[in-house]
């Protein structure tokens, strides 16, 4: 079985914790605990998030005085894809002696012209009070909006288009390697391959890349056990099975299980008898069974029917194609 499966942000650096390479290397070793378990018989590609880093490096390249501009956000990405893809790479390697593993720098492809420009929504680094926000928004020029009770830089998330790589990704993944790709949604790139100051989304990016690479399942890992109806009530209760019809009607957060959710309607629409399955990294072989996370299809099980009514969210400006 060919499995994409992508660690959420929460997998590296938990909110409020240091950004100590100590911590997120602890956490990396976890995470791969449950990857390890994918791995066996199975054709494997990682995808991760890179917000915390990304906007740490941000917050690191603005305040250095030997700089005469910070580095733009498609740099930082492509050095957090590199610090990750290496620590993930490295605990595999020791989880799965016997596996070629390899991170893969990946590049999306982002139009320019994506509204996604005019109206940041996609969150980066660490959190402030509001006389923080307006201390960095004065001094660097940045977004600052509303995260919960804190306040974080919102940059730019524009829809991913295509991916660079995906040849040699699908090339190393029929070859029996496992793959990190895409890590922070890939580098966000234009069609003349000049960088973006954008990042994009990294479970929208993951849904493009398990869409091209016919893959069989995509896990969208995160660190609760399903997608909960009436979250945050006592009424709430885990959802086992949805159509991407219904889970489209669902009030979900924007920052957080929205970007999972739509990642996983896309799949399912675009691949025809897969499944998408959100849930928890620590329960990876009962997310497998169908015993635990929300399974996501385009079927309705109680009828056993194609769903009715299920509007196909294409990826913008691409069809599906071949993978070599």
């Amino acid at each position: 079985m060919r499995i994409v499966a992508a660690l959420g942000g929460n997998a590296l650096l938990r909110r409020g914790e240091p950004p100590d390479a100590a911590v997120q290397i602890a956490h990396v070793r976890e995470a791969v605990r449950g990857l390890a378990t994918l791995a066996d018989g199975n054709e494997l590609v990682v995808t991760h998030g890179n917000g915390p880093q990304v906007g740490l490096l941000a917050v690191e390249s603005a305040a250095d005085p030997a700089l005469s501009a910070p580095y733009p956000l498609d740099v930082l990405g492509a050095e957090t894809q590199g610090m990750i893809g290496y620590w993930l790479a490295r605990e595999l390697r020791r989880a799965l002696p016997c596996r070629e593993i390899i991170a893969v720098l990946t590049e999306t492809v982002v139009d320019p012209r994506d509204p996604a420009f005019g109206d940041p929504t996609k969150f980066v680094g660490r959190t402030y009070n509001a006389p923080e926000a307006e201390r960095m928004r004065a001094e660097h020029g940045w977004i600052m909006r509303q995260d919960g009770t804190a306040w974080r830089r919102a940059v730019p998330s524009p829809e991913p288009r295509d991916i660079v790589e995906l040849p040699t990704i699908a090339r190393l993944t029929d070859e029996g390697c496992l793959v990190i790709a895409a890590g922070g949604g890939g580098v966000p790139t234009g069609d003349d391959h000049r960088g973006i100051e954008a990042v994009v989304d990294k479970d929208l990016a993951t849904a493009l890349l398990a869409t091209r690479l016919k893959a069989d399942t995509l896990l969208p890992l995160t660190d609760v056990p399903a997608i909960m109806r009436d979250h945050g009530t006592a009424h709430a209760r885990p959802i086992g099975h949805i159509t991407p019809g219904r889970l489209r009607r669902l009030p979900l957060p924007a920052g957080s299980m929205g970007p999972k959710a739509e990642a996983a309607c896309r799949f399912a629409e675009h691949r025809h008898g897969a499944v998408a399955v959100i849930g928890a990294l620590t329960n990876v072989p009962a997310l497998l069974s169908g015993t635990a996370g929300t399974r996501v299809d385009a079927v309705e099980r109680r009828s056993g029917t194609q769903a009715s009514g299920t509007a196909t969210a294409a990826f913008p400006g691409q069809d599906e194609r071949r993978t070599t």
